[in-house]
């Protein structure tokens, strides 16, 4: 599969966009090539927003005459739920609206870090973490630590490599999801 020349992101929040964007131009990707749609915040759910606004990307992705050449990212917290349970509530969001779900030959990954991206982001930075716990107010460096997870997050990508054994599942999934886009 051929990089995508044009990426469209929906996060929920900086922090996703941070990481994301690091990741995709470690990747070889240049601003212009990437749209970020992130949830206003102050505005309510971030994650009712992602779901909504996944409708809607899922739609303009489907009817893209260059659909080879597009792919969609939705990065979406698991929170409370497993990231199975996040999966299957943007699958219902899809079914709601009428629209099919999600084929595997489709340049559409979903993300969902479990309980948050924080989780992701310590564990790419090889500190010891289960996805129960939140670890989004144990620290005040989150922006610091984001680059060395987007550039481990790059590794772990790359074809042939396995992600490490202190690798969380739902970041694990993260890289068979993002491996599928081939950037």
């Amino acid at each position: 599969m051929s990089k995508p020349s044009q990426m469209i992101a929906l996060v929920e929040d900086e922090r996703h966009e941070m990481l994301l964007r690091r990741f995709l131009t470690r990747c070889g990707m240049e601003r212009h090539q990437v749209r970020f749609e992130r949830s206003p915040s102050g505005e309510g759910s971030g994650e009712r927003w992602v779901r909504t606004r996944f409708v809607r990307e899922v739609n303009a992705y489907r009817s893209r005459r260059a659909k080879a050449a597009t792919a969609l990212i939705v990065m979406i917290d698991a929170d409370t739920h497993t990231s199975q349970k996040r999966l299957q509530h943007l699958s219902q969001t899809l079914r709601e609206a009428r629209i099919q779900p999600i084929q595997s030959h489709e340049r559409i990954a979903q993300l969902t870090p479990r309980r948050n991206v924080e989780t992701w982001i310590l564990c790419l930075n090889r500190h010891g973490v289960d996805e129960l716990t939140d670890y989004k107010k144990t620290r005040d460096d989150w922006n610091e630590m984001i680059s060395p997870a987007a550039e481990a997050l790059f590794q772990w990508t790359r074809p042939g490599v396995t992600p490490p054994s202190y690798c969380v599942n739902s970041l694990e999934g993260g890289v068979r999801e993002l491996n599928r886009l081939a950037v």
